[in-house]
């Protein structure tokens, strides 16, 4: 577990290294779910993702010679971006392994910085296995996006600047994959304002962490039915001894799952309305609050915008698809 203490000294390591990201009210939102709807933007972050806060405290927590050596990681894109972003402000030699079905753009960014890229595998878990497997041949750190108490406390500082803006603040949506968003956030959110429900929110087609927390333990992919989803940040399964599942477990109130369709129409609307260029995942917690739309009635809610790396094409499709739509 981590603790409150953790993620402000978090703060204060990588506060000149990252974005403190806008917190700005939705109109389209709040008048949709009758409340007040805020949005907090990660997509404007470095990397355009929140993975850069928990990459770069995981960095300044390695030894002098885990940064000789060299590290490694397993992503479904972001993390990746972020641990590349990261490394190279410190000079760490870094491979990254990748699934071969990662988005262009987000393939694309890896590529831009100095790294020893690999694809390998048709899903995150398989990537992920074969990252561990060179690790321990080669000698290298791992980097895990989610299971690693440095890299959750960096993701929790976004819980600190939520309350920190909004502290009469009710509700907090967070997209979930691994879990080390809403470890973070849930951790700080929970401690400073114990009253304050955390949301995560899932898509329905690649609920592992929700069933998980339903079974009361961590389920592998091969007893939950998955398939593709535009969320593909959050796709794949969640490692047995995951730290991310007790803090979930401790901290977070209730799950929401969504669909493709309303995931989809989430990315249109933060596009046209908000003018915020969104990715599946990032758009979750909007799309939790156009499908629960009552949870909301009179609260302050936070949606957690957590990474707008969204393939081009991708983009304009679901901009065709939904031309006109009203809320």
């Amino acid at each position: 577990m981590i603790s409150l203490r953790d993620i402000i000294q978090a703060e204060k390591k990588i506060r000149s290294f990252i974005k403190k990201t806008s917190l700005v009210n939705s109109k389209f939102l709040s008048e949709a779910c009758k409340g007040k709807v805020y949005l907090k933007l990660e997509n404007q972050q470095i990397s355009n993702s929140f993975k850069i806060r928990g990459a770069t405290n995981r960095m300044l927590h390695l030894s002098v010679e885990e940064r000789k050596r060299g590290i490694i990681t397993a992503s479904s894109g972001n993390h990746a971006i972020a641990v590349a972003i990261a490394a190279q402000k410190f000079n760490i030699p870094t491979k990254i392994v990748v699934p071969k079905n990662t988005p262009k753009k987000k393939i694309e960014k890896i590529k831009s910085y100095n790294v020893n890229l690999v694809m390998y595998g048709d899903i995150y878990d398989q990537a992920e296995e074969k990252a561990l497997e060179l690790a321990e041949k080669k000698g290298l750190t791992y980097i895990s996006p989610y299971n690693d108490k440095h890299v959750i406390a960096g993701q929790g500082t976004i819980g600190l600047e939520i309350i920190e803006e909004l502290p009469n603040v009710d509700m907090v949506i967070v997209p979930v994959g691994g879990g080390g968003l809403i470890s973070g956030i849930s951790t700080a959110v929970k401690n400073l304002k114990p009253n304050v429900k955390v949301f995560g929110v899932q898509p329905e087609n690649s609920a592992i962490m929700y069933e998980s927390v339903k079974a009361g333990r961590i389920l592998s992919l091969s007893e939950v039915k998955t398939s593709d989803s535009i969320a593909d940040a959050v796709l794949g399964g969640v490692i047995k001894e995951a730290i991310t599942f007790r803090i979930i477990q401790k901290y977070v109130d209730e799950f929401l799952l969504v669909d493709e369709e309303t995931i989809r129409r989430a990315v249109y609307l933060l596009w046209m309305k908000e003018k915020q260029r969104v990715e599946g995942a990032g758009a979750l917690s909007v799309a939790a609050i156009l499908a629960h739309k009552n949870r909301f009635l009179d609260k302050r809610t936070v949606a957690v915008i957590s990474g707008g790396n969204i393939d081009d094409e991708l983009l304009q499709s679901i901009i065709g698809e939904y031309e006109g739509l009203r809320v």
